[in-house]
């Protein structure tokens, strides 16, 4: 995959004068790692847009500035400055604002851990930004749409936009977002394949620097899950220079409470240091990223085998259940609840989020086969399903037969054309609602 950042200027930021000049500054420090100075530069250009003449300047520079706000999570901020953008826009009749728009809420809802309304608005924003010839908003919307698909576990859509952030790459629209677009796609990859199919995309990333140093700085649960891998591999190469890089970025931008958390979370995963690892969840505000630290210190204090220490992890372990099913993450909570099931022998069934438009069928599966329906019907054998899914072969196998009962299936072709035409139903809804959101005003598009 090759993807690299670039100082070259994002079209959406392309804007003249002097509000263009600090536009392209606030993008070009983000870039390096000066958050404190890039988003003064994006609140400058903001107040400088304002004060002029020009509706395209005023929305182009709030779009930016909360895109940023929402990356450092301040997502009071964020949502409070796109509400704001509708009282400004009542002149402008642009698709690509209402695309802007869209895929600005649906990172600020991926953010907030609202799977089902971040991936309602990036479809819609997705197919406004198409509509409208603004392929610089594409990548985002494609991020978003990537994560969260992979985090319900709906690999075969989260590969279908992972491929569509190659291609974009491969375009060069994705110079302001190149580490983040490479994060999605090996999540995505390690989900279907395991973390040694990435392991030349890990190495990618982080020997690049730059494009190491965007990701860090916009995904707060980036450096600890790249440590995570890094130490499946056995590459300690790796989770060394992240560790590095980001507790050089935590130093750079101490007001930064995410840099701060990131930077704890993966030098307590690197040192496994349990109680490091759980200051460091308390400090995240990524609800996604703080589950994951409860995860880790949990693991840590399982390793340590006193009573005391295991029945800790276990605790730290159902936390980390809680945040992950209140997320929607169900790849997330299979992986716990497998946990705790080895060392509870509880079942403990925790229900599947209902998706705004399952069929009735399939809203009768339990979360654990809907997961083994989602890959069987993928191709996947009960092997390759097993080691996803933290079970058996023989516990797919279980699962497989209450599956084509439930469905009214006989074999596992026929599941998965079931299983195809329910995502094509599914697409067909989603495409209805998008046109029918393409012809509201923008003025009218409220948070």
């Amino acid at each position: 995959m090759s993807l690299r950042t670039s100082t070259a200027p994002d079209p959406f930021l392309q804007l003249s004068g002097e509000v263009g000049q600090l536009a392209t500054m606030s993008a070009q420090s983000w870039l390096e790692g000066q958050l404190g100075r890039s988003m003064g530069l994006a609140a400058a250009a903001t107040s400088r847009a304002r004060a002029g003449s020009s509706i395209e300047s005023a929305l182009r520079t709030k779009f930016w500035h909360t895109m940023l706000l929402t990356r450092v999570r301040g997502l009071g901020s964020a949502t409070h400055m796109l509400a704001d953008i509708t009282s400004h826009v009542h002149g402008a009749d642009k698709l690509e604002y209402r695309a802007a728009y869209l895929l600005c809420q649906a990172e600020i809802d991926l953010a907030k851990g609202d799977l089902d309304q971040a991936l309602a608005s990036a479809e819609t924003g997705l197919r406004l930004a198409q509509q409208a010839g603004t392929a610089a908003l594409l990548p985002s919307g494609y991020f978003v749409m990537a994560v969260s698909t992979t985090r319900r576990l709906d690999l075969t859509t989260g590969l279908q936009y992972a491929n569509r952030l190659r291609d974009n790459a491969l375009l060069g629209h994705v110079n302001l977002m190149a580490g983040q677009c490479a994060w999605a796609v090996a999540q995505v990859l390690e989900a279907r394949d395991g973390t040694a199919s990435i392991a030349h995309l890990l190495k990618g990333m982080v020997h690049d620097r730059g494009l190491a140093c965007e990701l860090l700085v916009s995904q707060p649960a980036a450096a600890s899950w790249l440590v995570r891998a890094a130490q499946r591999l056995g590459d300690e190469e790796i989770a060394v220079k992240v560790v590095t890089l980001m507790s050089e970025l935590a130093a750079r931008n101490r007001s930064f409470r995410t840099l701060q958390a990131a930077s704890a979370h993966a030098m307590g995963l690197f040192e496994r240091n349990a109680e490091a690892l759980e200051k460091a969840s308390g400090l995240h505000l990524d609800r996604w990223a703080r589950a994951s630290a409860l995860e880790d210190a949990s693991a840590v204090r399982f390793a340590r085998r006193s009573e005391s220490e295991q029945e800790e992890a276990v605790e730290l372990l159902k936390q980390a259940a809680d945040v992950y099913f209140a997320v929607g993450a169900s790849r997330d909570v299979l992986r716990v609840r497998s946990k705790l099931r080895e060392v509870e022998g509880s079942s403990g069934q925790f229900a599947r989020r209902p998706c705004r438009t399952s069929r009735m069928k399939v809203s009768q599966l339990t979360d654990t086969e809907y997961a083994v329906a989602e890959l069987v019907s993928q191709g996947l054998t009960n092997g390759r399903v097993a080691r996803q899914l933290f079970m058996s072969p023989h516990t797919v196998a279980f699962h497989l037969k209450k599956i084509f009962r439930k469905l009214d299936v006989a074999s596992r072709v026929e599941l998965a054309g079931s299983w195809n035409r329910l995502v094509e139903e599914r697409t067909t809804e989603l495409g209805a609602e998008a046109e029918f959101v393409a012809e509201v005003p923008v003025g009218q598009l409220a948070v």
